[in-house]
């Protein structure tokens, strides 16, 4: 740029000229638009309801929670909290900004709890660091030009639209109040849809990586979300505003973000394991860049998990080869492996699935529903007791609870790419999967064709480029 800054504004200033504004171009009506934005953005941290299910959510107690599980004393946060949910209750903006204010910078300032028992495990802080604690499974070659390969690219998709919507019916319910309220759901309860916020991330890689390829950053990925999401929730909202300040990656997941260990990342892995087919150390790279946008340790080994499932699903038709496999590829001194073997011999000790997911909801009670812990424990306990069946499948990852939608997004890939459209039952695939309806910039309408044939292209050119 020829021109300094100091000469651009001066231009813009000199030429300037001077105007009468009607009454009608005056006043403060563009500000408190503003205003009011920024309180309602307020209230949902406040009390909100999840939109597919209406179940209730509390993002401030959540914070404090997560903040804790994490190996942090909050103690001062509970005195604002209560302050918080009086002010929040009784509708006092005034107090309910000033309370806020306060209780991020008490979760900006937390103290590390030394007694807490996450500190004995190992914090994972780059790539480098995890790949030399693991052994990678060995590359397959996948015939990428394939019939097959298309079919199960197109299982892919339509498994995770399947999964979303069938997940977000029931999501943020226990599974104990799901029996209650609906009995064991084998079916949609409602017309099926594809609003679904899990998604639009992976779309946003997507964007990213047809440029870039395998060479994608996580400043690539970074970008693609501040300029395609206009809002996120949890760890990818509290991500997207430090982005929109000027941070990157790994810090646009740290700064002042209890909630990346939640299940963000872990929602997300399976478009990583698509474009690296049969090659998991590719899938757990591109996993790891996608997800120190927004979470930290656990919550990226978690999108790791299911990135390395995905991946070798195009090479093994074994569910449980796949899952020990995948928990191999966890580091065995994190606290993400301690979970994910919990939840396998827990499925290897009890014959029925619900004793198996009794054990695990006893064991991370004190987890929120949306960390990655208990629902890592559902995808295992799915998958094990599913055997490769897939409504039995879809029918357990339904009936565990808690953030269904993104654990069924995941898993039900597993067994389209496996065994590609045929093992899909007719009766799940909705008209309403034609195309998808996101609430993204540029992506507001994705013809489901579109999305298959646009990922194998992108795939193509990808492993095209690293064989130059």
């Amino acid at each position: 740029m020829k021109k300094k800054a100091w000469e651009m504004a001066y231009e813009l200033f000199s030429n300037a000229k001077p105007t009468v504004l009607h009454e009608e171009e005056q006043g403060w009506g563009p500000l408190k638009k503003i205003a009011d934005f920024y309180d309602n953005i307020l209230n949902l941290d406040w009390g909100s309801n999840v939109p597919g299910s209406g179940a209730p959510e509390i993002s401030m107690v959540a914070a404090i929670q997560a903040l804790e599980n994490r190996g942090y004393s909050v103690k001062n946060a509970y005195g604002l909290l209560e302050k918080g949910l009086e002010a929040h209750k009784s509708g006092n903006k005034v107090e309910l900004q000033k309370i806020s204010a306060e209780l991020r910078n008490e979760f900006l300032n937390a103290k590390k709890n030394e007694e807490s028992p996450y500190w004995k495990y190992t914090y994972y802080n780059n790539f480098d660091q995890y790949e030399k604690s693991v052994k990678f499974k060995e590359t397959v070659e996948v015939e990428i030009g394939s019939d097959k390969f298309k079919d199960q690219i197109k299982a892919a998709w339509m498994s995770q639209l399947i999964g979303a919507a069938m997940g977000t019916m029931v999501e943020g319910y226990t599974s104990k109040n799901l029996y209650d309220a609906f009995g064991d759901v084998k079916g949609y309860i409602r017309e099926p849809n594809t609003y679904n916020d899990d998604i639009t991330f992976e779309i946003a890689f997507l964007d990213a990586f047809k440029d870039k390829g395998y060479d994608v950053t996580s400043k690539d990925i970074a970008l693609s979300w501040i300029g395609l999401i206009p809002v996120g929730w949890s760890a990818e909202e509290l991500a997207l505003r430090n982005i929109r300040s000027g941070m990157m990656p790994p810090e646009s997941a740290k700064w002042n973000n209890p909630f990346n260990e939640w299940i963000g990342a872990q929602m997300r892995g399976a478009v990583c394991g698509m474009v690296a087919p049969g090659n998991p150390r590719l899938a757990a790279e591109l996993a790891w860049k996608d997800a120190e946008v927004s979470h930290i340790n656990n919550g990226i080994l978690g999108e790791i998990f299911n990135a390395v499932m995905i991946s070798m699903s195009f090479v093994n038709d074994d569910i449980k080869e796949i899952i020990e496999a995948a928990i191999s590829m966890i580091p065995s001194d994190s606290e993400y492996y301690s979970v994910v073997s919990f939840a396998y011999d827990c499925c290897k000790k009890h014959s029925d699935w619900h004793d198996a997911l009794a054990e695990c909801e006893k064991k991370y009670i004190k987890y929120n529903w949306i960390h990655a812990y208990p629902n890592a424990c559902c995808e295992i306990i799915a998958l094990m007791f599913g055997e490769g069946d897939y409504e039995k499948t879809l029918n357990i990852i339904t009936m565990c609870g808690i953030d269904a939608d993104c654990n069924a997004g995941m898993i039900m890939p597993v067994l389209g790419i496996q065994k590609g459209m045929r093992i899909i039952p007719k009766k799940l695939i909705s008209s309403e999967f034609d195309k998808l309806i996101t609430y993204m910039r540029h992506y507001e309408e994705i013809k489901l064709d579109d999305l298959v044939s646009d990922t194998l292209k992108y795939i193509k050119k990808a492993q095209t480029n690293r064989r130059i």
